[in-house]
């Protein structure tokens, strides 16, 4: 049996679960705040109170989802932001040299959609009670 499949068949509390929804609600409200102010959907998902907490919910959490389907929500989750902050700060630093404002900024606009999608997908699949794969 591989991991994946050891994953899948351990079932977590309905606390880990709970945990797991409120991190993405966070994430969903860094999004919105993103879209009604913030410059950068992108900034305001990396750089906001509610996805601040929700990486340390994360990583305060996870132990308890470990062995679990839901360990691989953690996982996206805990990923999501990391990655998201590592191509915002590249976007920035391409914008702040101006030759690479085109390049910058073209990269934020695709990061936002990688990130909806990213935010959307997984909540879904947790919604559905289904692991989330390496990404």
């Amino acid at each position: 049996m591989n991991d994946e499949q050891t994953l899948i068949t351990e079932v977590p509390t309905q606390s880990v679960l709970t945990v797991a929804h409120i991190v993405y609600a966070l994430h969903t409200i860094a999004i919105i705040l993103g879209i009604s102010g913030v410059p950068t959907i992108i900034g305001s998902f990396v750089g906001s109170l509610p996805s601040i907490l929700a990486v340390i919910l994360n990583y305060v959490q996870r132990g308890e989802a470990a062995g679990t389907w839901a360990e691989s929500h953690y996982r996206w989750q805990i990923r999501t932001f990391w990655f998201a902050l590592l191509w915002f700060l590249i976007a920035w630093a391409l914008i702040i040299t101006m030759i690479g404002i085109p390049i910058g900024a073209g990269l934020l606009g695709i990061l936002t959609i990688w990130l909806i999608y990213r935010i959307a997908r997984g909540w879904l699949r947790l919604g559905n009670r289904q692991p989330m794969y390496a990404g």
